[in-house]
């Protein structure tokens, strides 16, 4: 089921937290009963209080190293991509995202009219360790930034097959794509995606229409509870709105996003007799 209106122009403000991880220190080995207990309790305490404040510094550390090789990534000169060099460069992404582009998968998403600028800037985040997948991670990692960019250039040229909304989510996941909720700080999805969830290239706004609905609802519980794909301003967006939304919301908007598609072009007009 597709769908299309005008979009409401909407501004949207994001900001986000890092995240701490706490790791438990091994417990500390204790004496036989001692007459004072209160003062030996301290001495026992301290290796655990030092090993749990070790334990975020460490991941603060990583998260910094990684931003910092995203940086060195994003300044990284390159020529435009070559779509012709990409289909070979590419070939191994088929497994999963299909050879044109279009996933049979649910889980995984559709590269198929991709945004480039959005393809290139997330196989930076992969290869940086910014944003952490099993499998995305060692793929990118071998990959250098022209290679990112002739593989984008592939698939952004490629057709997106459409997908179909689920009738009965589709009313609300419209309103909420279409209008955002105001009263809960949840702008419309379609300030930034557009009307036919197209996207912005030259924000790197990725295109979502026609997008498996199991992979978007993923993506949007994963930012819900937490995850983030760095801290720059693209990728705190998505983190605060999704912290908004309720599993009812979530399960909405993916169905319906699934159903977009650009409107197909009018046809043209009949020609008309003309007298000389």
């Amino acid at each position: 089921m597709g769908f299309r209106r005008s979009a409401a122009v909407l501004v949207m403000l994001a900001a986000t937290a890092p995240i701490a991880v706490a790791l438990s220190a091994p417990p500390a080995r204790h004496k036989q009963a001692a007459p004072k207990p209160a003062t030996s309790a301290p001495a026992a305490s301290a290796p655990a209080s030092s090993a749990t404040a070790a334990a975020p510094a460490s991941a603060a550390s990583a998260a910094k190293a990684a931003e910092a090789e995203f940086a060195k990534l994003e300044a990284v000169k390159t020529t435009p991509g070559d779509a012709t060099k990409g289909q070979s460069k590419a070939a191994a992404c088929g497994a999963c995202h299909g050879v044109d582009g279009n996933s049979t998968d649910a889980q995984y998403p559709k590269l198929a009219a991709q945004n480039p600028e959005y393809i290139v800037t997330q196989l930076m985040r992969f290869k940086s360790g910014v944003r952490q997948n099993a499998i995305m991670s060692g793929m990118a990692s071998t990959l250098s930034k022209q290679d990112m960019e002739d593989i984008a250039a592939y698939f952004s040229q490629q057709k997106r097959l459409p997908g179909v909304a689920d009738a009965k989510l589709a009313s609300a996941g419209e309103k909420l794509y279409r209008e955002g909720d105001a009263s809960r700080g949840i702008p419309a999805c379609a300030a930034c995606h557009g009307p036919d969830g197209a996207g912005n290239p030259g924000w790197r706004v990725p295109n979502i229409g026609g997008q498996h609905a199991e992979y978007v609802q993923k993506q949007l519980q994963a930012w819900h509870d937490g995850t983030t794909w760095g801290t720059d301003t693209h990728a705190t967006i998505m983190p605060t709105i999704a912290q908004r939304l309720t599993e009812q919301d979530i399960t909405a908007l993916a169905s319906y996003v699934e159903g977009l598609h650009a409107a197909p072009p009018p046809p043209p007009a009949p020609k008309q007799d003309t007298i000389d």
